[in-house]
């Protein structure tokens, strides 16, 4: 037994000791002959590489009470709220709720699906959480336009859409696309394309669709809108046409209207019916910035599932029947 495979038997070992039997680290490190600092190291590392997953439970109904509301209210198939304080700040927000997806897409993933990824910050801080898990047929598609212009400590998209097939063991489709282009002609002449063709194709095919809310304001206003994509007059005309966020780079209005919006006639985005159409669309979502575009993709039927940081749920319930 090399020393590689000897790493894992431990490690699984200590896991099922642990975990299973309820055994303290101390009674681990003397049957397993090894010192108390190691097995706490083998089940760190156990837990890195999708050998460990946890599941908790909430009772305490807080919550419980906000998931519901919003099931209910919105029609939709699964609310998780991610408890986290008020004044721990926004980007702590994102961070736990980005932790809380990653740990929820690896429950959903399973050999031979194909997952649907739109590029974002949010989608990022995902794919920086996720767990490896080794499955076998897996395909990852790029649902959306995006290469960074103003923040290269993101991942572009197709680096971000790699991390999670290299991450699955998955095959990668990029769609080499900008998020605008200059001109509708361009868009038209390029959906043409075979290779295009192929890949929109595969959006059609999706069986997990995941991606975030885009939004044009806030303490932390999304790629799409930092980079150099779009114009003061593209600007202006958002506001003209009551824009309130976008879903992978579609905008949408409050009512989550978004065919006769002109700027989405040169957005690199999927067609919006897939995701009132497909068995899972998961939005993750943080930020108050973020509560008006998700409420208009709620009022669309543009979500299955929903991944919330808790003050932000709290305002949207509030906002029920406003």
């Amino acid at each position: 037994m090399n020393r590689q495979q000897k790493q894992l038997e431990n490690a699984l070992q200590a896991a099922q000791m642990y975990y299973y039997q309820n055994l303290p680290m101390k009674t681990i490190a003397a049957e397993l002959k090894i010192s108390h600092s190691t097995v706490s190291r083998l089940l760190t590392w156990a837990r890195s590489q999708g050998l460990i997953e946890i599941r908790i439970n909430d009772i305490r109904g807080r919550a419980a009470s906000l998931e519901e509301a919003i099931k209910l209210h919105f029609d939709i198939q699964d609310v998780q709220i991610v408890p986290v304080p008020e004044i721990a700040g926004e980007q702590a927000w994102q961070e736990r709720v980005a932790k809380v997806a990653a740990n929820t897409l690896n429950q959903c993933v399973e050999s031979g699906i194909i997952l649907g990824v739109a590029w974002g910050g949010t989608i990022n801080l995902v794919a920086a959480n996720l767990t490896p898990k080794s499955l076998v047929g897996v395909q990852v598609v790029q649902l959306n336009g995006g290469e960074i212009v103003s923040n290269p400590s993101m991942a572009d998209a197709g680096g971000l859409v790699t991390q999670f097939a290299n991450n699955y063991e998955a095959k990668a489709h990029l769609f080499p696309v900008p998020p605008f282009f200059d001109y509708p002609e361009t868009k038209q002449a390029l959906w043409r394309e075979r290779s295009i063709q192929q890949i929109l194709e595969l959006h059609r095919q999706a069986d997990i669709l995941l991606y975030t809310i885009g939004s044009p304001h806030g303490q932390l206003m999304s790629a799409t809108y930092m980079g150099n994509y779009l114009t003061d007059g593209d600007f202006l005309e958002m506001a003209q046409q009551a824009v309130v966020g976008d879903i992978a780079n579609i905008m949408i209005r409050a009512d989550g209207s978004h065919d006769d919006i002109p700027l989405n006639q040169r957005a690199c985005g999927p067609d919006l019916d897939l995701f009132r159409s497909a068995s899972k669309a998961i939005c993750v979502v943080s930020g108050y910035n973020k509560l008006a575009g998700l409420k208009a993709a709620l009022a669309g039927g543009y979500v299955t599932d929903l991944i919330l940081d808790e003050p932000t749920a709290h305002k949207l319930v509030a906002s029920i029947g406003e």
